[in-house]
């Protein structure tokens, strides 16, 4: 098998923009990381690159983007805003920051990074990222980490649905109401962490089962889950070998028996993070 941009499908947003289906990741990275794995990446034929201003790596990626000599026009950037930010105006000034780091004119999604509900300003945020849609500043706006309450409370007060939630969602986070919320409202779920954390999942039978019925890394197997269930995974790695096979999963299907039991991995795993305690 082998992956480049014009293999990898694109999902239609309910705003009308296109996302990719699969994505590079860029936390912790630093600027000088962020660069280099970002040129990889787009050699590799990844368009959708992932960043937020908590990452503090904007600017590295502007960088690997101007390195790559990709046009920009082939790119899906997307970012995310603290809640500093998190009133109509605030997103304004949060949208001129990171376009400035960026050295980009627009963006192509803009998310509101976690809700903060005791600061309870994210329907404020989301009017803001409504205003930038329609003036074109953003080419699709959305949220991450948002429960289907809040979700509901933001589409109610301004009648716009989010193109994407991201999410901690992986095999060992199925969060199936969540996903549930997401289907019957036309939101993308784009998957943070979707590898999982500390290898457990990697090292599970069903994986390592499904990985070797298909010839692919176990990390392929879990990618192509998501691909399977209809979300869209952003794995960071800054590795050019495995940027290009967690890319590379295109060119296979799990069986149902095989994502059955990789679904079976659901709460097996530390606890995620709770967007209702934390967030910045």
């Amino acid at each position: 098998m082998s992956a480049n941009a014009a293999s990898v499908p694109l999902k239609k947003l309910a705003n009308g923009a296109s996302i990719p289906s699969i994505g590079l990741g860029t936390y912790p990275m630093d600027d000088a990381e962020a660069g280099a794995a970002v040129v990889h990446a787009l050699e590799a034929g990844y368009r959708l690159i992932d960043t937020a201003e908590n990452y503090f790596n904007e600017e590295g990626i502007a960088e690997g983007i101007v390195r790559s000599g990709v046009p920009r026009a082939e790119l899906f950037v997307t970012t995310k805003f603290n809640k500093r930010w998190h009133s109509v105006e605030g997103v304004r000034t949060a949208w001129e920051r990171s376009v400035t780091r960026l050295e980009l004119e627009y963006l192509d999604l803009l998310l509101i990074h976690w809700p903060n509900p005791d600061q309870n300003r994210y329907v404020e945020a989301w009017k803001g990222l409504v205003r930038l849609l329609e003036e074109g500043k953003v080419r699709a706006i959305g949220t991450s980490n948002f429960t289907p309450a809040q979700l509901g409370e933001i589409i109610d007060a301004t009648g716009v649905v989010p193109d994407v939630n991201q999410i901690q969602h992986s095999p060992l986070w199925l969060k199936d109401e969540q996903l549930d919320f997401h289907a019957r409202h036309g939101i993308v779920t784009e998957s943070w962490s979707p590898l999982g954390k500390g290898g457990s999942l990697l090292a599970s039978p069903a994986v390592e089962d499904a990985a070797r019925a298909h010839g692919v890394t176990p990390a392929q197997a879990v990618l192509r889950w998501h691909v399977q269930r209809g979300a869209v995974p952003i794995p960071k790695t800054t590795d050019p070998v495995r940027m290009s096979e967690n890319l590379d999963v295109f060119g296979f299907e799990l069986t149902g028996e095989q994502v059955a039991a990789i679904d079976a991995l659901d709460g097996t795993g530390p606890a995620p993070a709770d967007p209702m305690a934390f967030g910045h």
